[in-house]
């Protein structure tokens, strides 16, 4: 069958691999379209610190069920959403029912090969079932179950003030459904291009450009009191800690990015404001369902979400030429 390799960092392969036969407790999945994150541009980029080559990527995953599974719900022709974090089921994590974070998580496409291909089995707990949701949306519902996790950890309130550091797909999802839960957002990124593009296409509105000046236009936006809730989405360390300057007293940090670095803060700085810190990993089940009941409910705007579409043959010259434009695609979904 199909698939696509990343080699080493800078190079796609089309190759062809043995279809994987049946398997005892795994699922086959016909993969039908494939969402393409910023992890799969930092894995081929060779930035990625969580990774060993050769390694078929891909996350992002919509499928046809083929066979295997036991529940009437997941028959063979069932459209699926997959959830690409495969854990132990019975560590600590699991057994509180935070399978997201299980002690031993491997994430399809990074620490095991994804879906850049035809078919692929998984264990039945990672499959949804899509109902009326296309193909092409069933891929995009994991980046932002992502965004709807790190919310749900926030604890976002009606009428909170908001802000989202980093205005890539991640962050443009976190923003999603912290207005979703009735939060006051305002984005911020280096890009003002970026910050135009999604003040046209979602609403977001008087975005705040990343930089020296950001924490005095804070200040002066929110009289002096600053963000009820923060959300760091960048990924980078120095945006990170500059993020905690950002909070509200009595407010709260989310990371929702992640970085192979320490974060160091200004500890009196955190008791003073009693500053409420969270992490943020991945999703579970409930994050996917709020994301998939919302799309069905005309709450996100999906074909404003998806800038850019391929198939999966041309991955290997198209992933290049998004990577040297000069904004990253918001959203592609590749089609299988």
């Amino acid at each position: 069958m199909r698939a696509i390799v990343c080699p080493e960092p800078g190079r796609l392969e089309r190759i062809e691999v043995p279809r994987p036969d049946p398997a005892p407790g795994l699922v086959a999945v016909d993969i039908a379209a494939v969402g393409i994150c910023g992890t799969d541009f930092h894995i081929f980029e060779g930035t990625h610190p969580f990774l060993a080559y050769p390694r078929i990527m891909g996350h992002e995953l919509s499928g046809v069920v083929v066979g295997g599974a036991a529940s009437p719900d997941l028959a063979p022709g069932t459209r699926i959403v997959v959830n690409p974090y495969i854990s132990c089921g019975h560590c600590i994590a699991c057994r509180k029912g935070k399978r997201n974070c299980c002690t031993t998580l491997k994430c399809l496409g990074v620490h095991v090969d994804g879906g850049m291909c035809e078919r692929i089995l998984l264990p039945e707990e990672n499959l949804y079932p899509a109902g009326d949701l296309s193909l092409r949306d069933a891929a995009m519902i994991e980046f932002q179950a992502i965004g709807a996790h790190a919310v749900r950890r926030s604890e976002v309130k009606p009428g909170d003030r908001v802000l989202v550091v980093g205005a890539g797909p991640i962050g443009v999802g976190t923003g999603i459904f912290a207005r979703l839960a009735g939060g006051a957002v305002t984005l911020m990124d280096l890009s003002e291009g970026r910050l135009d593009l999604l003040a046209d296409r979602f609403g977001f509105r008087d975005g705040i450009r990343a930089g020296a000046d950001a924490l005095a236009e804070i200040d002066r936006r929110t009289d002096g009191d600053r963000y009820d809730v923060v959300f760091d989405a960048t990924g980078n360390a120095r945006a990170m800690e500059g993020s905690f300057a950002f909070v509200a007293s009595g407010g709260t940090l989310v990371f929702v990015g992640v970085r192979n670095a320490d974060i160091t803060f200004s500890d009196p700085e955190l008791h003073r404001k009693e500053i409420t810190l969270k992490a943020s990993r991945n999703a579970t089940r409930e994050d996917f369902e709020t994301v998939m009941a919302a799309v069905r409910g005309g709450q996100v705007p999906m074909d404003a979400l998806n800038s850019h579409a391929g198939t999966l043959d041309d991955l290997p010259e198209a992933m290049p030429a998004w990577m040297a434009a000069p904004e990253l695609p918001l959203k592609a979904v590749v089609t299988v």
